[in-house]
């Protein structure tokens, strides 16, 4: 079962933009918003070279590394063919505009 933390509102994240959620002492997470209002929640590092993929262009369904153009899977945290790796994915939910993410 998960830990419910409140991180921010959705108005606080650009559309097709992101937000980074620091943690002390772990990878931070990146908090991305598509133009259909989802909020995915990634580990914001690329599994290719660490780059940060808060930093990246957001699509509808992805985000693309700044670093070497990977794709990652904004639901599934899989980089896009021919691309291999995987990023960590963190359950979120979305309660009166505000953003929670389980932990």
């Amino acid at each position: 079962m998960s830990d419910w933390k409140r991180i921010c509102a959705l108005e606080d994240i650009p559309v097709l933009g992101a937000r980074i959620v620091k943690r002390a002492g772990l990878p931070d997470i990146a908090l991305f918003r598509n133009g259909q209002d989802k909020v995915f929640a990634l580990e914001d590092q690329c599994p290719h070279r660490k780059g940060p993929l808060s930093q990246g262009i957001v699509t509808a369904n992805a985000v693309t590394c700044p670093l070497h153009g990977w794709k990652i899977g904004l639901d599934s945290g899989e980089a896009a063919a021919p691309d291999v790796g995987c990023v960590p994915r963190y359950p979120v939910r979305i309660e009166t505009g505000d953003i929670f993410i389980g932990f």
